[in-house]
């Protein structure tokens, strides 16, 4: 017997702090639904793209296998274009494509070689330029919320306590029930701001790492592509 009334507040406090939400000012809704919305869109970009990068970084760990392990460069070059995900098998494939043009040009004499391995790595910095903007899209998204959503609520709050201090003018009191509805809007738009805050501020640091790896991974194999074109292709 002595549960039941503790049920009954707590499900009573759930009410009132929905009834917050439904009964709060024009404005304060708004700010409320822009950071419900900016947490929703967050939510969605972290799924998207921490499946991404794990998706890029297992088929980077079969071409890296496939392209050390492998003396046949058409091999390669198959199992390359099965693997659209990695942004290693990308490299690759600019720079086979590069090599296949310059190989097919019978005129070309040993004084263009320098020519040669400079159009074969510009091929490769234009691929990974282009692979690093795959990498990197919309994750300024979650730069933007990180920063902006807790100044949005902030701003939720600031209107909230000008709705206290205007209740408490027009009633000349200033008891509990004059303030605190004003007062309860501003806490759930700050708190509603860190909940779309706090997450995307955590997910942009860890996408910010995993491209830095990606990118240093990228690096590495293009001068190692390129060592190896110099010796086995352009000698």
């Amino acid at each position: 017997m002595q549960e039941f009334p503790l049920l009954v507040a707590n499900a009573a406090s759930k009410d009132s702090l929905w009834s917050l939400v439904i009964q709060a000012g024009f404005v304060v809704q708004l700010v409320m639904v822009m950071l419900v919305a900016m947490s929703f869109a967050c939510w969605y970009i972290i799924a998207y793209k921490y499946l991404f990068l794990k998706k890029s970084n297992a088929e980077s760990a079969r071409f890296h296998d496939s392209f050390w392990r492998s003396r046949d460069i058409e091999q390669i070059y198959r199992q390359a274009q099965s693997l659209r995900r990695s942004p290693i098998s990308a490299l690759f494939l600019a720079g086979y494509t590069e090599l296949a043009k310059l190989s097919s040009d019978e005129s070309r004499t040993s004084a263009d070689r320098e020519a040669d391995l400079e159009n074969i790595e510009r091929s490769l910095r234009k691929a990974q330029t282009s692979e690093m903007m795959k990498f990197e899209s919309m994750t300024p998204a979650l730069a933007t919320t990180g920063t902006a959503a807790p100044f949005i609520g902030l701003f939720g709050t600031v209107w909230g306590i000008m709705n206290s201090f205007r209740a408490i003018d027009q009633t000349r009191t200033a008891t509990i029930e004059t303030i605190a509805p004003g007062i309860a809007e501003a806490l759930v738009s700050t708190a509603i701001g860190l909940v779309a805050a706090v997450p995307a501020v955590i997910a942009y640091n860890y996408f910010q790492r995993q491209i830095r790896v990606m990118a240093s991974e990228m690096e590495t194999f293009t001068q190692d592509y390129l060592n190896i074109i110099r010796r086995h292709f352009l000698k």
